[in-house]
């Protein structure tokens, strides 16, 4: 048995082997939808080997008009005759399909997979592939026409070794039946003896694709001939500039490799470079170029061609034109916030400097630190107030700065833990909160600031008011206070102290002042 190499065609033949041993045990409704399916995938992957069978014919075309040899004209001959013995079994067998179906009662309009109307029948498949006894029908015709069909294949190989090689490839073939319980059963028995029509449409659709994949297997074969036997040959042609850098420094040095991109080290093969009208040396195929622009801005260069073909002696000339930049040395730095730092937190910055490597690039910064996140990305870390500046050094002695503001975080507003700012609250709100929160508002930076302490006063109608010094956003005697609110009493909360990053003592946020409705 010749077993395909494609692993989609591997699957669709153990998916047909897999159904129909279902079938001995109950033909159900779950079973005929898969030969149906089965059917359509081999179809669809039958489709796929006919564009490639398609693109191999024409590759084997242009390689036999490219080179007119005697040889290759053979195996072009070749090649069309194994797309013709393709055909000629692929349309008998889609004849056979239609007269199975046609037996069946025609297509059933209820179903869109092309099923028949009597797709469950067992005696329409008898009737026709073992009519007058086993051997007598269309199921011997179809095995005569395999066997017929697979020997035409491997007759268009001359060679016997490669005769032998290919006869593994060529997947249409009569399988040798095993023995069951002793007895011997044909190919004819064992493919369509009490089968339904749904179990022997899929099974007459893959003969069909095996038919399409052999001839692959011989289109294969030719064009690895033909190509084998190939000279080289030039056709298309694109000169090449790999420059060592594409933008330049006045008074540096501009240099480039241009080369061919087809080039042939084929005996007698001819080729000459040259960059702005003044010819190259070649070494391995490739021309190195060099020269000093006089000033900034775009430059161009002309580079030129000429191949000699050693097979025809043919010329062919090939062009092309290259730009580069030339400017001065220059850096960029910005603050990706706003125009200052703040101390405490990491601030980014975006680093550029035209005309300089970006893997020489260094940065640093007066009174902090500077850390690299990926490509021209920094961050900046300042610790004192006041003015800072930050350098970019590079290669070749490069050196620039720019100053910039550093300044503590803005002062945070203290609000309660549920959002209250000051003014009416209700008791059940106030005597619930969890505490004081210091919030930034308006600020772009991931910063946190946390409430170092504050004087909390509860004043009640007709009572002394009483006093809570707190470390902290709460502690006891801030929640035992808050937990006595009641309509009429007011509380303040006083001496807010809080700590940002950078801080080195907490400040004062100012004050809040609430009343309990």
């Amino acid at each position: 048995m010749s077993i395909p190499k494609e692993p989609r065609q591997l699957m669709i033949n153990l998916m047909y082997l897999v159904l129909t041993a279902m079938l001995a045990l109950n033909v159900s409704a779950e079973i005929i939808n898969a030969f149906f399916s089965l059917n359509k995938g081999i179809k669809d992957s039958s489709t796929i080997v006919d564009g490639s069978n398609v693109n191999i014919k024409a590759a084997i075309d242009r390689q036999a008009k490219a080179y007119n040899k005697s040889e290759n004209l053979a195996f072009q001959s070749g090649a069309e005759k194994a797309q013709k013995i393709s055909k000629e079994f692929s349309d008998y067998m889609t004849g056979v399909t239609g007269e199975l179906v046609t037996m069946a009662g025609g297509v059933d309009p209820k179903h869109s997979d092309g099923r028949p109307i009597r797709y469950k029948d067992k005696d329409v498949t008898t009737n026709l592939f073992l009519t007058e006894g086993q051997g007598k029908g269309r199921g011997a015709e179809i095995e005569k026409k395999i066997t017929e069909t697979r020997n035409r294949f491997l007759e268009l190989i001359t060679n016997a070794a490669d005769k032998e090689a290919i006869s593994k490839e060529i997947a249409l073939i009569v399988e040798t039946i095993p023995v069951d319980d002793g007895k011997t059963k044909t190919w004819v028995d064992s493919k369509f003896a009490h089968m339904p029509v749904a179990a022997v449409m899929p099974l007459l659709t893959k003969l069909s694709a095996d038919a399409k994949t052999s001839e692959t297997a011989i289109l294969n074969y030719f064009f690895k001939k033909i190509n084998g036997e190939v000279d080289i040959k030039f056709d298309k042609f694109k000169v090449a500039i790999a420059p060592k850098k594409a933008y330049l420094i006045r008074g540096e040095k501009f240099e480039a490799d241009v080369y061919l991109a087809a080039f042939s080290s084929a005996p007698g093969s001819n080729v000459s470079i040259s960059v702005n009208g003044s010819g190259l040396g070649l070494k391995d195929g490739v021309a190195h170029y060099e020269s000093t622009p006089g000033g900034i801005g775009k430059q161009t260069v002309n580079a030129s061609a000429t191949i000699k073909n050693p097979l025809t002696g043919a010329v062919t000339n090939a062009i092309g034109t290259f730009e580069y930049e030339v400017g001065e040395k220059s850096a960029t730095i910005s603050a990706e916030k706003m125009n200052v730092f703040y101390i405490g937190v990491p601030n980014p910055i975006a680093v550029s400097a035209a005309g300089v490597s970006s893997n020489s690039l260094r940065v640093s910064i007066s009174g902090g630190d500077a850390a690299k996140v990926d490509n021209n990305n920094y961050t900046v870390t300042v610790n004192r107030p006041g003015e800072v500046t930050v350098t970019v050094s590079g290669e070749n002695g490069f050196s620039y700065s720019k100053k910039f503001r550093a300044k503590p975080i803005p002062d945070p507003i203290p609000i309660l833990s549920s959002g209250k700012k000051s003014g009416i609250v209700g008791s059940g709100e106030i005597s619930n909160d969890a505490g004081l929160i210091a919030k930034l508002e308006n600020f772009d930076f991931d910063a946190r600031c946390n409430i170092q302490s504050y004087v909390l006063f509860r004043v009640a109608r007709r009572e002394d008011p009483q006093q809570a010094n707190v470390t902290g956003p709460t502690n006891a005697d801030a929640q035992r206070l808050l937990r006595m609110a009641k309509p009429g009493d007011s509380y303040q909360f006083m001496q807010i102290k809080a700590r940002c990053p950078g801080d080195v003592a907490g400040r004062d946020v100012g004050g809040m002042s609430f009343v309990v409705k």
